[in-house]
């Protein structure tokens, strides 16, 4: 075998790419953030991270998509609070949403237990 089939990669048509991802634009949960300052999406986001859950759960997080004169967007912040709730063990894991879902994340949550138990 040639050092070069050793690193070829496989090449998936765009339906099968996206069966491979699973279907990222279903969720248990839905957190709009669109229209939301920073401060108080931040805070809808750590409030939705810190439920209780019996079971892990998905969420998808809908933020303002980027335009020519918006700006900053939410999507830097609120991926980088995503990233530390991954570290912290509140997040298994999350990835941007297809283009064609909009502007987002779609998260996978750990299960919680209520402290007040």
């Amino acid at each position: 075998m040639k050092r070069a089939d050793l690193w070829a990669m496989p090449i998936f048509d765009p339906a099968t790419a996206a069966a491979l991802r699973g279907a990222a634009t279903d969720a248990d949960q839905v957190l709009d953030l669109r229209g939301q300052p920073r401060d108080r999406a931040e805070m809808l986001l750590r409030e939705t991270l810190a439920a209780s859950r019996q079971q892990p759960a998905t969420l998808m997080v809908r933020l303002d998509p980027a335009t020519p004169i918006s700006g900053e967007t939410l999507f830097l912040p609120i991926g980088r609070q995503l990233l530390q709730a991954r570290r912290d063990g509140l997040v298994l894991n999350f990835a941007p949403l297809p283009e064609a879902a909009g502007a987002g994340f779609h998260a996978v949550l750990a299960a919680r237990r209520s402290l007040a138990a």
